[in-house]
């Protein structure tokens, strides 16, 4: 504690406007404390990845037209082969890419040249296909009833590497479909809720301080004391801990949050690699190099979602599938460049990047000549890459026109198992009593996919 500080806790005790036995905790000569629910907890084995980047394309990306070619849709189009209506051909061409020859759509070339270190899964099923109920299994396993999400789940099972950044982060220009759920804690403490952050001058509210570091210190430290003793009696209350430690992250955000945003650190190299304009702020390029820098500052879970704050724009394309070439130039580039400088960092090995979607879209159009697709619960696409992810493969197959999964199905709780286990977790083994019952991410669901770990 710097000298400055002890004068001035010993002047306030001096002058009576500390309690007794206040002076010997705010000194460190006293341990009292609540224990911190964000300390650093050990895995329940061997991590291949400290941290997971989760790239989330809101309004349901057509797996057709992205990662999942159907030849035989193109050689059908406009013929009605099914009951459930006509073929609908891909309005792209894909492509081989890398050593591992894996196809993918002309929309992603950037992403296509990652290939061989992409574990590419053809074969995701979810349970709900309204844009609501699959967000939020997506994001908690379920897509009934309100749960924490994995963010969350993360952050409580392992805690943060951080001192002065929340565990979970999400950057969300707009909100998704489900809203704030998608990032809530639910019934875990509330600690370990995913902190928002807009593309804006002041990403979070309030970021800096309106009183000096040595006054907000002092403060803190006032404040700390007092709920440590109202904490006395009450330590099985999660909220009160939580409580305590949000006031100290807090404070420590105003001091570490303005250096993440600022980019005007990075070289031009570095800009140019993102395609990010120097200064600008309102695409999905800023999202990623500053994820790249929460990453590197020890942050656990980070979320990118892609939606615009201004006109809600998103993957949800019942009426003109054409609006994908725009909205694939704004993350594709970006993404790619993510993967490649978390691997010239050395970081992409213990980093897990995973691109989902909450479903597919549907191969039959209900007329000729139909320009959009509907939703599709029974098919989607998912990838990940680095972690201890195998790199160069194909996971999962789905039929002919695309339309169901017949080889190797991947549900959302098959998902989040493995994402667990890559971060050294064992989904049957993370839980938390609420209501008289033990939950979990995975319900009573959920295996771990092998195959894609290399």
């Amino acid at each position: 504690m710097p000298n400055n500080r002890r004068q001035m806790i010993r002047s306030l005790a001096a002058g009576g406007l500390l309690l007794p036995g206040m002076l010997s905790e705010l000194l460190g000569e006293q341990a009292l404390g609540a224990s911190d629910p964000l300390m650093p907890q050990k895995s329940h084995h061997a991590p291949k990845a400290k941290r997971v980047i989760f790239l989330y394309m809101t309004g349901g990306v057509s797996h057709i037209d992205s990662f999942d070619p159907k030849p035989e849709l193109n050689r059908y189009h406009g013929e009605k082969v099914a009951d459930p209506g006509f073929c609908k051909a891909a309005d792209w061409k894909f492509s081989r890419y890398g050593e591992c020859g894996m196809e993918v759509s002309e929309l992603f070339p950037e992403i296509g040249s990652l290939a061989d270190r992409i574990g590419l899964i053809r074969s995701m099923w979810t349970d709900n296909g309204d844009h609501f109920g699959a967000s939020i299994a997506i994001h908690t396993g379920s897509s009934n009833f309100n749960r924490p999400s994995i963010g969350s789940w993360v952050s409580y099972g392992l805690g943060t590497e951080s001192r002065n950044l929340p565990s979970f982060m999400v950057i969300s220009p707009g909100l998704p479909y489900g809203g704030g759920q998608v990032w809530g804690s639910d019934f875990l403490p509330v600690v370990h809720q995913g902190t928002r952050l807009r593309p804006v001058a002041e990403p979070i509210p309030n970021m800096r301080p309106l009183a000096s570091r040595s006054l907000q210190q002092t403060e803190l430290d006032m404040l700390g004391y007092l709920n440590r003793q109202h904490l006395i009696g009450r330590e099985t209350d999660p909220n009160l801990s939580a409580r305590i430690r949000s006031f100290e992250t807090a404070f420590g955000m105003q001091n570490a949050a303005p250096e993440v945003f600022d980019l005007s650190g990075e070289t031009e190299e570095t800009h140019a690699l993102y395609g990010l304009e120097p200064g600008s702020r309102d695409s999905f390029a800023w999202q990623c190099l500053v994820a790249r820098r929460l990453a590197e500052r020890g942050v656990r879970f980070i979320e990118l979602i892609d939606t615009d704050s201004n006109s809600g724009n998103n993957w949800d394309t019942h009426g003109k599938m054409l609006r994908y070439n725009k909205l694939a130039r704004n993350v594709d580039r970006p993404i790619a460049a993510l993967v490649k400088d978390l691997d010239r960092r050395g970081m992409l090995d213990d980093t897990l990047v995973v691109w989902t979607t909450e479903f597919g879209r549907n191969p039959f159009a209900p007329y000729k000549g139909a320009t959009g697709r509907g939703h599709h619960r029974h098919a989607f696409s998912t990838w990940m890459a680095g972690g201890g992810i195998r790199g160069g493969m194909v996971y999962g197959k789905t039929d002919q026109w695309g339309n169901h999964v017949v080889e190797d199905k991947v549900t959302v709780h098959d998902l989040h198992a493995t994402i667990l286990h890559q971060l050294g977790m064992d989904h049957t083994r993370l839980t938390y009593r609420h209501a008289g019952r033990d939950y979990r991410l995975t319900d009573v669901h959920g295996r771990v996919v092998r195959e894609l770990i290399a």
